[in-house]
C-alpha cells in the first residue's frame, strides 16, 4: 500500500471498546432497543436490509442477530413474509417462570457455601437490596426491573457454573419483564421485603435458601397469569 492508497480497512472514529463487539450483538442489541423503545410492536415486520443499510453491515451479521432473537422468541419467521415480532402472551411468560425457578434454586444452592468466603457477594446483594428500597419509595419501575434482575444475576454468578449461567441468561429475563409491562400490561411485582428474606439466608447460610428463591421466582408468573385468565 502507497503513502497515497486509502487504508480501506480501517473504521474511524469507532471507539475501541465498540469495536470489539461482534457487530450481531450490535445488530441484536439495535432491535432489542427498538422494541423496547416501540419502533417494532407485535407482528411487525423486521426488514433484513432496511437495517442493513440504517447501520451499514451486510446481512451476515443481521442474519445471525435475528437468529439469536429467534431463539430467544422474540422474533418468528413466517413462510414467504420473512422475519416478525412476536405476539407475546401471557402463557409464554408462565412457561418461562418455572425453567428460571429451577436454574434459580440449583445457583441457589451451589452458591451459599461459596458466599461463605467471598462477603463481597453479599455486599452486592445487599446494595441491589437497597436501590430496590429506593426506587420503590421513588415509583421508579424500570429502576426497581434492572436492580431486580442484577440481584437475581448475582446469585446465579455466585454459583460459579458457567453453563447454569448461560442458560438463566438465555432467558432475557430483563427484556422479557419489560416488554410483559409494556405490551400486556402486567403488573409489576413489589417484591424489596422477598429480597431481604433471601439476603438473610444467604447470611446464615440457610440449607434451604435455594427453595425460598425458587418460590419467590415462582412468585413472579402470578402477575402474567392473572391476566391470562382476564
Amino acid at each position: 500500500m502507497t503513502a497515497d492508497t486509502p487504508d480501506r480497512t480501517r473504521i474511524p472514529s469507532v471507539p475501541a471498546p465498540v469495536a470489539r463487539v461482534p457487530l450481531s450483538e450490535q445488530v441484536r442489541d439495535f432491535v432489542l432497543e427498538g422494541l423496547l423503545n416501540g419502533r417494532w410492536q407485535p407482528g411487525d415486520r423486521i426488514v433484513e436490509r432496511r437495517i442493513g443499510l440504517e447501520l451499514g453491515v451486510s446481512q451476515t451479521p443481521i442474519r445471525e442477530a435475528l437468529r439469536d432473537l429467534q431463539a430467544m422468541q422474540l422474533v418468528e419467521s413466517i413462510p414467504n413474509k420473512g422475519m416478525r415480532v412476536t405476539e407475546l402472551t401471557p402463557g409464554q411468560l408462565t412457561e418461562v417462570y418455572p425453567v428460571r425457578a429451577a436454574l434459580e434454586k440449583l445457583a441457589a444452592e451451589l452458591a451459599v457455601a461459596r458466599m461463605a468466603g467471598d462477603a463481597a457477594v453479599l455486599e452486592r446483594l445487599e446494595h441491589h437490596l437497597e436501590r430496590l428500597r429506593e426506587l420503590a419509595r421513588a415509583d421508579d419501575i424500570e429502576g426497581q426491573i434492572h436492580h431486580g434482575v442484577e440481584f437475581h444475576r448475582e446469585i446465579v454468578r455466585a454459583s460459579g457454573n458457567q453453563v447454569l449461567l448461560r442458560n438463566w441468561e438465555s432467558l432475557a429475563i430483563e427484556l422479557w419483564t419489560r416488554l410483559s409491562l409494556k405490551w400486556l400490561r402486567t403488573e409489576p411485582h413489589e417484591n424489596a421485603c422477598d429480597h431481604e428474606a433471601i439476603v438473610e439466608a444467604f447470611r446464615r447460610q440457610d440449607p434451604y435458601v435455594g427453595r425460598l428463591v425458587q418460590l419467590h421466582v415462582l412468585n413472579y408468573a402470578r402477575p402474567a397469569a392473572s391476566h391470562d385468565s382476564k
